[in-house]
């Protein structure tokens, strides 16, 4: 079983994933955050680093998931490779942060790799309202990510809502965050788990 995690900077993917991982005995797979070499240079100056850093998230998640294929263990994934392409390369281009040939270079490379992939049996979807993820951004602290724009984490939520409105890969599931409260409110956890059990019922 895969269950993938899916949602903006600040939406408690991290949260949900180490939750849900406790409460069923599975095994968490994190996003390359703390060990990524390029993400502060990236928010320094985003035009410069925007082609290698996504380029470095491709890589280590197409690994992650060669590595679920192989092991047929189950896993809660923090993210998936489809964020990557969909959602921030697709944006740093809109935005003019990526040229368009590293974009069409990197959306080659990305074709190439999930043509040898299997989608999550769930995908889980953390939909929160830019004022939550602002919240939530400045609780965790994240020195490098202070200085994030509010028109960037807007223009993320826009891709979220187009790219989950035609995901047709697997079973979906969203989750509003702006009233569900998991981390801090043993209910809704528990309100969660019941929805992700309704979904994944009829894959065991």
């Amino acid at each position: 079983m895969h269950i993938a995690i899916v949602g903006n900077i600040g939406a408690g993917k991290t949260t949900l994933a180490e939750l849900l991982a406790k409460s069923y005995g599975w095994e968490p797979l994190f996003e390359a955050v703390d060990n990524n070499p390029y993400l502060e240079d990236f928010y320094n100056d985003m035009k410069r680093w925007s082609f290698n850093l996504q380029i470095y998230f491709l890589n280590s998640r197409y690994r992650q998931l060669m590595d679920i294929q192989k092991s047929g263990r189950n896993i809660v994934q923090d993210r998936t490779i489809y964020e990557d392409a969909f959602i921030f390369a697709e944006n740093l281009h809109d935005m003019g942060l990526m040229t368009t040939r590293d974009y069409e270079n990197y959306r080659s490379i990305f074709d190439n790799m999930t043509a040898y992939i299997k989608p999550p049996d769930l995908l889980v979807y953390l939909k929160a309202s830019v004022p939550t993820l602002v919240n939530n951004i400045q609780r965790r602290g994240r020195e490098y990510e202070i200085g994030i724009r509010i028109d960037y984490l807007s223009k993320l939520n826009e891709k979220y809502q187009k790219w989950i409105t035609g995901y047709n890969l697997g079973k979906l599931l969203i989750i509003d965050k702006d009233v569900i409260d998991f981390a801090n409110n043993t209910e809704d956890m528990a309100t969660v788990v019941q929805l992700i059990e309704r979904e994944i019922n009829g894959l065991f």
